[in-house]
């Protein structure tokens, strides 16, 4: 369990991950120096959820149907607004379906 200095250094870090890849690696860089867990977490969080969406997104854009697009966008705003407000609300809940992967695909982000 995280003590609470560490979510409150953490919690601007964690914030800024989820804006795109770019964020992931801001965030990265910040957090080099502080070392904050929590941060590291919703890091790992996000580049999981940029590197699917990047990896689904192109396939799906071949569909022509709307509906399919829109339901792959409508998930993945779900997915991304559910980490940001965890983010924000400063816990460590993983993202449904796919967050606990991601944990383990990451690991060696610390």
């Amino acid at each position: 369990m995280l003590d609470n200095q560490d979510i409150k250094s953490g919690k601007t870090t964690a914030f800024i991950s989820y804006f795109y890849l770019l964020g992931v690696l801001i965030a990265y860089l910040i957090n080099s120096d502080k070392k904050s867990q929590f941060a590291y977490f919703h890091i790992r969080q996000s580049l999981g959820l940029w590197l699917t969406f990047l990896a689904l997104g192109y396939p799906i854009g071949y569909f022509d149907n709307w509906q399919i697009t829109a339901s792959f966008w409508v998930a993945f705003g779900i997915l991304f607004i559910y980490g940001f407000s965890t983010a924000l609300s400063g816990k460590m809940i993983p993202i449904p379906l796919v967050g606990k992967l991601y944990q383990t695909a990451f690991k060696k982000i610390q």
